[in-house]
């Protein structure tokens, strides 16, 4: 996990190239969505938009640190990890930690513009958003962590994760209200494990907001399992469980195959 963070350190170009994409969607998408979108009273696109923006920042530099693991195989220095007088377990968890960790952190550059779109700087909400920002990030992390247990090379675990990026992130819910979905388009939704980090953060942050029933109905997220609403403590639950269910199997398998 310090190695993560001494490159975080060590390479602040990265850090604005991937908050760079976050910002675009905010105030550029947010602002010309927002122009055509009726949310329904005063409430702006923008503020409905950020929770979910926030969530997704996480995405790809957890997803690219959980990958690394290929590199780390390619150049050789997995090989020095593995005689060190470690466990293969820990190697998983230190970089699913470490990965998470500096998604986090990058996040929270992004979590403290929270007040231009409208969002309030309440402690407990700064809370509960760091805390599904971390257990989001620790689920993608080990997602690539996975992936990189069975890709032998860079150039296949690049695709491969991008096949995976852009379908989690555009069928979470975080550009566009979960309501009144198409079917087909509301069960794919609720099979993606990122939803689940998506709409309790935008579920934390419309709490705080006086909202009206139009905008209650429209862009507080409901989500369904057969007919019950499952609560929001159920949803990160189920991402706590899926994220440690991961992270054994990447260890597991890494202490196979390598």
């Amino acid at each position: 996990m310090r190695r993560e963070l001494l490159r975080l350190r060590q390479d602040r170009a990265r850090i604005l190239t991937m908050l760079l994409q976050p910002l675009l969607f905010v105030f550029v998408m947010g602002t010309g969505l927002g122009s055509i979108v009726d949310t329904g009273g005063d409430t702006s696109f923008r503020t409905f938009l950020f929770p979910g923006v926030l969530a997704t920042s996480v995405l790809f530099t957890a997803a690219f640190a959980g990958i690394s693991l290929v590199w780390d195989r390619e150049f050789g220095f997995l090989r020095e990890m593995m005689v060190a007088p470690i466990s293969r377990g820990a190697i998983i968890w230190g970089k699913c930690l470490g990965g998470a960790v500096v998604a986090t952190v990058q996040s929270l550059l992004l979590l403290a513009l929270a007040g231009t779109v409208g969002i309030p700087y309440a402690p407990v909400l700064l809370l509960q958003l760091t805390g599904c920002l971390f257990l989001g990030s620790l689920l993608l992390t080990a997602l690539g962590v996975l992936l990189s247990t069975r890709i032998r090379t860079i150039q296949t675990a690049m695709p491969v994760s991008q096949l995976l990026i852009m379908p989690m992130m555009f069928l979470s819910g975080a550009l566009f209200p979960i309501a009144g979905l198409p079917d087909w388009l509301a069960v794919l939704t609720k099979l993606n494990p990122l939803t689940y980090v998506v709409q309790p953060m935008r579920s934390f942050v419309l709490d705080r907001l006086a909202l009206t029933a139009a905008e209650q109905e429209r862009l507080v997220p409901v989500i369904t399992w057969a007919g019950w609403e499952v609560p929001v403590g159920v949803q990160l639950l189920a991402v706590a469980v899926l994220t440690l269910g991961l992270v054994t199997l990447a260890a597991r398998v890494f202490r196979t195959t390598e």
